[in-house]
């Protein structure tokens, strides 16, 4: 056992020693998380997104228009708008939504207008369209009818008018009726942002390292006489090939447990209830990738071949899989030949596991099919080993 260790530290060691492989592993898993992670809907990782920042709405109202702008202000606020007050030589075009609140016929104020009950009319100007304005006019309706039921509240029972005081009043009244809401059943949001990307980047990245960097140094090793040499030392074939195996592995796993502490520190990502399980699919992922970095490595004749094959396989597998985006986006046919591959099973796992909050059970298969691929392409890879 002492020798096979022995190899795999050696292993290990020396790949960690090399600039490239360094570089796959530390610094552009991050940029892949941000970058990707970001465009793709980006905020907080685990699918809880960071609050959205307030929209920027354009209040142009009489002046001393009195204490109802100012409630009306802060309703709009707890809308998640962001009012601002263009003076009349600004230009107002560069405000895409506008409220505008028209002086009252009679000469009054804003607020004496209202509590005197006269009409008065407030027009909503956006530059957006569909969905988008329809949100937008729904969140103004819910500020002026809560001013409004404010208004009514605070006149009741009163013989004068409701003032700032009696609305202050009204907003600390504690709420009798609260609206929680819970999940009916299973998720169903695809997932998106770094939800996805940080899972997605973290399986690539692991089968690019192994498959390059990781089976490249065998190849290397074979060219320049150094298994040769190895052949000729006291380490048999079996303590060798496993300890490559073990060193391989291990490789794997740092990656893997660097996109896990970095995706959870630097980006919030949330792995749910199910964490040891999704640890576990990703100690037999790594596995997986060990096999067939060793079994490829015993079949290139290059290491110009072998960085072909790897990048190759790597992308082709990352993309059919569901690593670059939601295999759930795609057709049902392209769902089902993702389980169909290595990378499908992982992404699928993961996303069980993460996104839709299931239980440990459900990524039991995947596992147990990545951990059978690893065996096979274990047996496979010392049945090929070859010093030369």
């Amino acid at each position: 056992m002492s020798r096979l260790w022995f190899v795999a530290r050696t292993e290990i060691a020396h790949q960690l020693r090399e600039k490239e492989t360094l570089l796959w592993i530390f610094v552009m898993p991050l940029i892949f998380f941000y970058f990707i992670g970001t465009v793709t809907g980006g905020g907080v990782m685990g699918g809880n997104p960071t609050p959205q920042r307030p929209d920027t709405l354009a209040l142009d109202a009489p002046a001393n228009a009195g204490f109802l702008l100012d409630e009306l202000i802060r309703r709009l606020e707890a809308q998640n708008f962001q009012i601002a007050r263009p003076d009349p030589a600004e230009d107002r075009e560069r405000f895409t939504r506008r409220l505008v609140i028209l002086a009252p016929a009679s000469g009054r104020t804003f607020t004496e207008a209202v509590l005197a009950q006269e009409p008065q009319t407030l027009r909503i100007e956006s530059r957006a369209g569909g969905a988008s304005a329809d949100f937008e006019r729904i969140r103004v309706s819910r500020a002026v009818y809560a001013l409004l039921a404010d208004l009514a509240l605070g006149a009741d029972g009163r013989d004068a008018p409701p003032d700032a005081a009696v609305l202050r009043q009204l907003a600390e009244v504690p709420r009798t009726i609260t609206l929680d809401v819970t999940s009916a059943g299973r998720r169903v949001e695809i997932p998106s942002g770094f939800e996805q990307t940080i899972p997605g980047t973290m399986v690539m990245f692991t089968m690019l390292v192994l498959l390059t960097g990781g089976a490249i140094r065998l190849v290397l090793e074979r060219e320049q006489g150094l298994l040769r040499r190895l052949a000729s030392t006291p380490i048999s074939r079996a303590h060798l090939v496993g300890g490559k195996w073990i060193g391989k592995l291990l490789l794997g796993l740092v990656q893997i447990a660097f996109a896990l502490v970095a995706g959870t520190l630097l980006f919030q990502m949330r792995w749910g209830a199910a964490l040891p399980m999704v640890l576990v699919v990703l100690l037999a992922w790594a596995a997986f990738n060990a096999s067939l970095g060793m079994l490829l490595g015993n079949l290139a004749r290059s290491a110009a071949q072998m960085s072909g094959i790897g990048v190759l396989t790597t992308m082709v597998l990352a993309a059919l899989g569901g690593c670059w985006w939601p295999i759930e986006v795609t057709p049902d046919w392209a769902q089902q030949f993702a389980m169909a591959l290595p990378t499908g099973w992982a992404m699928d796992a993961m996303h069980k596991l993460i996104s839709f909050g299931d239980s440990a059970a459900s990524a039991v298969p995947h596992t147990l099919a990545l951990a059978t691929g690893a065996v096979v392409l274990g047996v496979a890879g010392v049945r090929t080993f070859r010093y030369q």
